[in-house]
């Protein structure tokens, strides 16, 4: 096994080791082992994506950072762990923080990223479970500018029905909604096309429906049984920049950029149950002087502070994932001044749930 930290960016590794059935939805490249449970792994990030998109600042999309570590997790489970195949992978919660987002500028060139992997087993029982958490740092260019986590349990067909069949226990299912479900528009939830829209008005100010298309080519890239831990983190990014962007006057307040997500899993998330998104926090935290802004520029006692949210997912009376993020202001002007920085934000979303045995995937 190659123990070189050069890494290749010519090609993607194999969709199967990713669990992706789309080629183009690979982001992967190369892996290297730099010791026990230390890894290098490759990336390499498009100018352009129909759902990860760059924003208006033409920063890359931070959900391609969450998808990558995803990848990642999967692709060394199977690659140098043996991991079979054939086993089902189930997330139990994950979290990420861009700490400086002024490197992620999409220019003229795809991205090469690097994310230094590190690897923990929690509940390694083979071969019928593999239990494990990967803690990655990214960096661009030799630039850090980033961090986060996964937590999943891989485990054999047999495990899998009898786990699905303990979260089909744990509550009642509700009707689904009759008739096409009525979706926000792109703009306001920060995506450009109707179809990656996923969220419907709810019955109260502060609740929204999840309503993701089971037939959306990216979000469901295969078939399954149940919410993907991406689709829920998806429905909350857009109700985040729902929540921090004024539609009907986009120039009255700073423009929001996500910084931060922790999502905790307690239950399978049903396909056929209306899923609720409810609004439990919206925090403006304090400004600090020394704290950067969402494109990498000093902040100020003048400069304006970050907004913090938290989010339930709940279908009937069932909890299946929680939500903290951080929303960091954009001040463009400061963009492409700024180094490499050594000052990481914190990102507030230190205290995780310890997560159950019935997550979500």
């Amino acid at each position: 096994m190659r123990q070189d930290p050069e890494l290749a960016f010519q090609r993607t590794v194999s969709r199967r080791l990713v669990h992706r059935a789309a080629v183009a939805e690979v982001f992967v490249t190369d892996a290297v082992v730099l010791g026990e449970d230390h890894f290098l792994v490759g990336s390499q990030w498009p100018r352009d994506h129909a759902l990860y998109h760059p924003d208006a600042h033409r920063r890359s999309d931070p959900l391609l950072f969450a998808e990558t570590i995803r990848q990642a997790l999967v692709y060394l489970a199977h690659w140098h762990y043996g991991v079979p195949l054939t086993h089902r992978f189930v997330g139990y919660d994950t979290d990420f923080e861009i700490t400086d987002p002024g490197a992620l500028h999409v220019g003229g060139r795809p991205m090469p990223v690097e994310l230094e992997a590190r690897w923990r087993w929690t509940d390694h029982r083979p071969p019928r479970r593999y239990g494990a958490r990967l803690e990655v740092q990214l960096s661009v260019a030799g630039r850090i500018c980033g961090r986060g986590s996964l937590r999943v349990v891989a485990v054999d067909e047999r495990s899998y029905r009898i786990l699905r069949r303990r979260g089909d226990a744990a509550g009642p299912a509700a009707a689904a909604p009759a008739g096409p479900p009525q979706r926000l528009e792109p703009g306001p939830v920060g995506r450009l096309r109707a179809k990656d829209s996923v969220l419907a008005p709810g019955s109260s100010p502060d609740e929204w429906q999840l309503r993701a298309d089971p037939d959306h080519a990216i979000l469901f890239d295969h078939p399954t049984d149940h919410l993907p831990l991406m689709v829920l983190l998806e429905g909350f990014r857009q109700l985040g920049h729902l929540l921090t962007h004024d539609a009907a006057a986009p120039q009255a307040g700073p423009a929001y950029a996500l910084v931060a997500a922790a999502v905790d899993c307690l239950a399978w998330g049903e396909l056929d149950v209306p899923t609720r998104l409810v609004v439990r926090d919206d925090v403006t935290a304090p400004g600090t002087p020394a704290a950067p802004t969402a494109l990498g520029g000093p902040g100020g006692p003048g400069a304006p502070a970050d907004r913090r949210l938290r989010f339930d997912a709940i279908q009937a009376d069932t909890l299946i994932a929680t939500c903290g993020s951080v929303w960091a202001p954009v001040q463009p002007e400061a963009a492409e001044e700024q180094p490499c920085g050594s000052q990481e934000k914190q990102s507030g979303l230190e205290e995780r749930h310890s997560g159950v045995p019935v997550p979500c995937a």
